[in-house]
């Protein structure tokens, strides 16, 4: 009894119908758990592989495999010889009461979804045709094969393969995993003996509500009521009456003062159905509907409720390391949370229609759908097609959310069952074709940047790449996005595009001790892990795709508070967000906030730009940095901003001079030998190689430390290496060189600290991944770091955004993006390139040493992270010699599918440039090994 109330206490808040205790109502009864969050065992069976032949028990909803029954296979492993490929069958038994005072109502069962051609019988009987498909909804009507006031046995039998050899090449056959068994719930419906079989609706953003109604049996003076309340405040705002004078009559009524859904604001409605017959109520249902119009404009663009929109989107498998396709309500809302979260609006269905609770979700949350009936790269025939398109539209048909049907994905599809959409779909919905340029809808799918003779962004079609920029382990998603987006909003013809894919899609195999398997390269494509852990590339997406933009500023000293705020929201004003800003000092390593404040934003509207005033009153001249954070209405941050208000040198000086670190009171001395001179001070003793110039021995108090550099590659041709005294009688040391750096020079202080120099690049140098200086350190030696700079995450020359600046502070560990097996990843990785470094402290296992830059927009590297073992030669970054480097410039990474030069100009090789005279800036850092 506990169980059966939560169950319909769930229902209640969650799903799209009305529930009471009067016998006109609809009742659902779940036979399993209501998700996979809650399963309930049922006796269970396999035929092959593990546990095979034994009755057992299984909770049910779940994939058998995730339980140690039968195999496991990715969809690819019917091109490997070597992979054996699961056809076991699951045998399930599961017993329930039925009421005594059911006997005279109309009961179903439903199951969800199962994998994949499943035949049920009750009490030994066959409850109809056997179903096959995968991911769809089916239902028999089993009101004759029950006994009332009795136990009822329910058996189903489910065949990992199917029968219908395109059923299994468009879904068994597929780049993701193969799962078996019973994934998604099973329940009875329990309806009146007269009832509604079918309420389509297509509510219009104008207000107009037209309605299809089809019941399950022939009514002879009868009648249906509407009544539509507005789901926030309870009010009812339209009350229609209709006779009911064919058998699928269509209504048309006009709601007054609706509130358009969309997914900013979505604003959702109750519709209660009454089926009245001698003026009594014989049936009520309640359908969640928001009034939304969908408009796909041939060579002009994609319209929702009257406003051209673009899709920012991600495409997302019904998928979770540890239950596989089976999901529960905490996954699916922490899927949208995190789209949500990256500013996304749309989600393409990738590549199945999902739970259902999902779709209600991103109807409440606010997501634009692609909803899409399967075919990865071959489609269903004609026989099942047509059954699994209507499956699709019958069950997903009022969902707001959903706005356009996918008609399988590249090249899974036969177009003769296209036509089954628009006899189902009372909206009329856009099919379109994943890949494709069919039907007003160019959707190719990762196309390189400015790709295309007369196609996408140079075209004349409504384009919108359904799969762009294929994650693989750190590459693709945020890499090149910047380009691509910007590129795509010159197009007025632009209606978005979607990211390959939301998560890494690692599974945990239980025959494996539960070891994460992503099939090699197949699988880690995401935007989060497994587990949903953020990579780098999640916040370059947020910060990239936020709808509130700051027009980018130079902040200085002489900063006048005064900003420019964007709103790229399709429908929403700014009116009532909230800019808060926090202005930021360091001070001995540690940061200490000196002013905040915050102000609301008034009226600006979508495509408006405005300037506001900060309030600061605080002399810039003492502050590091400064960000501001925008949050909507009800607290979300939007996006957050920060900028650096000194350059590095006046920062350098601030660090050092306030400390009185440059003194020069108590001089070095300097011993001698045939190779090297060896400068002595506060401690610390360093060797300077005299061939070269390279630092190659250094002690602390007689101590040594593993530092040496610059790293002397086969380019470094000496030309002379000199010392001598500044000044101030400080140890000078200069090295000169064919190549670059030309020159470098190292002064030593008395009080220890130590300046290098490297000279700028004046000679011109073609096609240069990275240029900089480079040294040496034990990573194993290695424990943390703090810097000053952009962060925490790591970036590449195409990924930039996404880090802010600040001071922030890391552990060391060795995460394979995508790849580290689980309580392995851990995130942000710690190894790679960084921006606009200010200074670090690096501390390893016998101390710590920090690093001061003076040169404006450094990056620094921290040693080189190590690849998969699955990886490709796109994402094979190159890195310098040695473990520490100071660079002007850094590489990009490419996609799966794409080398970084297909990405666009931020993923080009860079050029040096100059002529005599330029005044170019230095690499300038001081080490303290104090």
């Amino acid at each position: 009894m506990k169980i059966t109330l939560l169950f319909l206490l769930f229902t209640l808040l969650s799903l799209s119908f009305s529930y009471s205790q009067n016998d006109s109502d609809y009742s659902r009864i779940y036979l399993s758990g209501i998700d996979a969050g809650s399963p309930v065992d049922w006796e269970f069976m396999v035929s092959e592989g593990r546990k095979s032949g034994q009755w057992l028990t299984i909770p049910v909803p779940s994939n058998w495999e995730q339980h140690g029954f039968g195999n496991y296979n990715y969809g690819h492993d019917h091109r490997e010889k070597d992979r054996k490929l699961g056809q076991e069958t699951g045998f399930y038994k599961h017993t329930f009461n039925v009421p005594p005072n059911w006997k005279g109502k109309s009961i179903q069962i439903v199951f969800a979804g199962s994998m994949t051609d499943t035949k049920v019988k009750i009490n030994g009987k066959s409850a109809g045709p056997m179903h096959q498909g995968a991911f769809y909804e089916f239902k028999y009507d089993i009101t004759h094969l029950l006994q009332y006031g009795n136990e009822n046995l329910l058996e189903v039998e489910v065949a990992k393969h199917s029968d219908n050899e395109s059923i299994n090449r468009a879904e068994r056959q597929a780049d993701f995993w193969i799962f078996g068994g019973i994934f998604r719930p099973v329940y009875l419906e329990v309806f009146p003996a007269t009832n509604f079989k079918r309420i389509a609706i297509d509510a219009k953003a104008s207000g107009e509500f037209n309605v299809l109604i089809k019941t399950n049996k022939p009514i002879k003076k009868g009648e249906v009521h509407i009544e539509i309340t507005d789901l926030n405040t309870g009010q009812t705002i339209g009350n229609f009456k209709h006779v009911l004078e064919q058998s699928e009559p269509n209504f048309k009524d006009q709601v007054k003062n609706i509130i358009p859904w969309n997914p900013e604001r979505p604003n959702l409605y109750n519709a209660k159905f009454t089926l009245i017959q001698n003026g009594k109520p014989l049936y009520t249902q309640t359908e969640r509907i928001g009034f939304r119009t969908v408009d796909l404009r041939e060579n002009d663009g994609l319209y929702v409720n009257g406003t051209k929109v673009m899709l920012k989107g991600v495409n997302r498998h019904s998928f979770h390391p540890k239950t596989g396709r089976a999901l529960s309500e905490a996954n699916h809302k922490e899927d949208i949370s995190l789209m949500k979260e990256m500013n996304m609006n749309a989600v393409r269905m990738s590549h199945y229609p999902p739970d259902e609770r999902f779709l209600a979700l991103c109807d409440s949350l606010g997501l634009f759908v692609l909803n899409e009936v399967t075919g990865w790269q071959d489609g269903y025939d004609t026989i099942v097609g047509p059954k699994l398109i209507k499956e699709t539209v019958l069950r997903d048909e009022n969902h707001p959310s959903v706005i356009i049907w996918d008609h399988g994905n590249e090249g899974g599809w036969d177009f003769a069952n296209e036509k089954w959409f628009h006899v189902y779909d009372i909206q009329k919905r856009p099919v379109i074709y994943p890949w494709l340029n069919k039907n007003g809808m160019d959707a190719f799918h990762y196309p390189k940047f400015k790709a295309g003779v007369n196609r996408l962004s140079n075209g004349n079609e409504v384009f919108m790449p359904t799969e762009m920029l294929h994650g693989l382990y750190d590459g693709g998603h945020g890499a090149g996005l910047e380009d691509y987006w910007t590129d795509y909003l010159k197009n007025p013809r632009a209606a978005g595009g979607f990211l390959w894919v939301f998560s890494d899609e690692a599974i945990e195999r239980t025959d494996r001790a539960d070891s994460l398997d992503a099939d090699r390269n197949h699988a880690p494509d995401g935007i989060v892990g497994p587990y949903r852990e953020k990579e780098g590339s999640f916040y370059t997406i947020k910060d990239i795709w936020s709808p509130v933009q700051i027009s980018k500023k130079l902040i200085s000293e002489n900063f006048d508070g005064k900003i420019i705020i964007e709103n790229h929201h399709h429908y929403t004003s700014l009116k009532g967000f909230k800019v808060e800003w926090q202005l930021y000092a360091i001070q001995q390593w540690q940061e200490h906030p000196l002013q905040s404040g915050n102000l609301t934003l008034g009226d600006i509207l979508p495509g408006e730009a405005k300037q506001i005033q900060l309030p600061l009153t605080t002399d810039l001249s003492m502050a590091d940095w400064l960000e501001v954070k925008i949050k909507d209405e009800t607290g979300n941050m939007v996006n957050n901003w920060s900028w650096p208000i000194q350059q590095p040198k006046e920062f350098i000086q601030d660090q050092l001079t306030n400390k009185d670190e440059n003194s020069s009171s108590n001089p070095s001395m300097v011993t001698s030998n045939e190779d090297f001179w060896l400068i002595t001070a506060a401690g610390l003793e360093y060797g300077i190689n005299k061939k070269n110039g390279q630092l190659e021995s250094l002690k602390k108090n007689g101590v040594s430390i593993a530092f040496t550099g610059p790293i002397q590659t086969a380019e470094f041709k000496v030309i002379d290496v000199t010392q001598s005294n500044d000044a101030d009688g400080n140890i000078v040391i200069t090295g000169k060189y064919e190549s670059y750096p030309k020159e470098i020079q190292w002064t030593f202080y008395g009080n220890g600290l130590v300046k290098f120099e490297a000279a700028a690049a004046f000679s011109r140098m073609n096609e240069v991944e990275y240029l900089g200086i480079h040294f040496s350190f034990p990573e194993e030696a290695v424990k943390s770091i703090k810097w000053i700079g952009n962060g925490p995450y790591r970036v590449w020359q195409n990924r930039m955004r996404g880090p802010k600046f600040g001071f922030w502070e890391k552990g060391y560990n060795n995460t394979i993006t995508g790849f580290s097996q689980k309580g392995k990843l851990r995130y942000p990785e710690f190894k790679g390139y960084h921006s606009n470094l200010y200074a670090y402290e690096l501390s390893y296992s016998n101390g710590s040493f920090k690093v001061y830059n003076e040169t404006p927009g450094l990056f620094f590297r921290l040693f080189t992270p190590e690849d998969s073992p699955f990886t490709n030669q796109n994402l094979t970054v190159p890195f310098p010699e040695g473990d520490l480097s100071f660079l002007y410039k850094i590489p990009a990474i490419g996609t799966k599918f794409h080398d970084a030069k297909d990405l666009g100009p931020q993923s080009q090789k860079g050029s040096s440039v100059g002529h005599g005279g330029d005044v170019n800036d230095p690499i300038i850092l001081w080490f303290d090994f104090r």
